[in-house]
């Protein structure tokens, strides 16, 4: 029998404030941030008290999965590994190698595929290798945007935040996703088109009247990057009318920085200002149906061929 595996894989986060600046440096590919860039964003991260929780979270979605499949009669390992920080994507493969798996199926928990996804493929590939003949068989999971639990798990977080309000009817619902360069869909990328997609599912299982899509936490880049930015929209809506917003982040599975920070504190205070009630939906976290369709995922991709990102890799800039 063909021993087989998964790998959950996740950008990372600094646990501690002495991380940042080593995490920011190998996001900008080994050059060190300007000073001022650096502390703003140590200043972000004691904001939300002084770390990500992104590795504890990510520990909860690999144990929840392994449970998960467990209960399907499938024991599986299920490992977990990081693009910017320990556990290293390459570290976790050779790991799963020595432990004896032949096929590995990687999920990259970005549901919508992009050219910045695609980094996490390439990370798994110069993994393989470089181990050779003795390198598990990879199935990559290309795209979840519309896997149907993952879209029921998050219009049951949205509903929850609507019904926060008096009358959610009233409601304005924004879905929001991690920002591009512009560039990168004049080149092809569907990302935006998988983004809107994730929302359009949520909104008609919802039923919503309305609801609009916006993008955030762009990198410093010094060119454009993809539009609407959250915190416009979120002025838009005033100017429309909207008094009462959620906002639902789509292109995030798990709280960290551009949920926490980004969402919680920046956006909220421009809501604020132009004198709007903001309320987030929940992240999916170890939500339980959220954990029921990684694990469907991982039995369509051991049921079929393998599903290969061909995008070229471009990994993606932090703010």
């Amino acid at each position: 029998m063909t021993h087989d595996a998964v790998l959950l894989m996740a950008y990372g986060g600094p646990q501690r404030l002495a991380q940042v600046e080593a995490y920011y440096t190998d996001i900008r590919h080994g050059n060190p941030p300007p000073p001022a860039l650096l502390e703003e964003l140590l200043g972000r991260y004691r904001a939300i008290g002084g770390a990500s929780p992104l590795s504890g979270i990510v520990e909860r979605q690999r144990a929840g999965l392994q449970r998960e499949l467990a209960e399907r009669g499938m024991a599986l390992s299920v490992y977990a590994g990081m693009r910017h920080i320990e556990p290293r994507i390459g570290q976790v493969v050779a790991q799963m190698a020595a432990d004896g798996a032949e096929r590995l199926v990687a999920i990259a928990l970005a549901p919508q595929r992009s050219t910045s996804t695609a980094g996490y493929r390439e990370a798994v590939e110069r993994a393989i290798a470089a181990l050779g003949t003795a390198a598990p068989r990879p199935l990559f999971v290309e795209s979840w945007h519309d896997q149907p639990r993952f879209i029921a798990a998050l219009a049951t977080a949205t509903a929850e935040a609507l019904a926060r309000f008096p009358d959610p009817t009233r409601v304005a619902v924004l879905f929001t996703a991690h920002s591009l360069p512009s560039r990168v869909v004049a080149e092809g990328d569907r990302y935006p088109h998988e983004v809107a997609r994730t929302a359009g599912l949520v909104a008609a299982q919802l039923g919503l009247a309305r609801h609009s899509v916006a993008f955030q936490s762009a990198g410093r880049t010094g060119e454009p990057w993809l539009g609407p930015e959250i915190r416009d929209e979120i002025r838009r809506l005033a100017a429309a009318g909207v008094t009462d917003l959620v906002v639902c982040p789509v292109g995030f599975v798990a709280d960290h920085l551009e949920v926490l920070y980004d969402i919680d504190i920046e956006a909220r205070a421009v809501a604020a200002e132009v004198g709007v009630r903001l309320e987030r939906a929940r992240s999916m976290n170890d939500d339980p149906v959220f954990i029921a369709g990684l694990a469907d995922l991982v039995v369509d991709a051991l049921a079929g061929p393998s599903h290969l990102w061909s995008a070229p890799a471009r990994p993606r800039d932090s703010q």
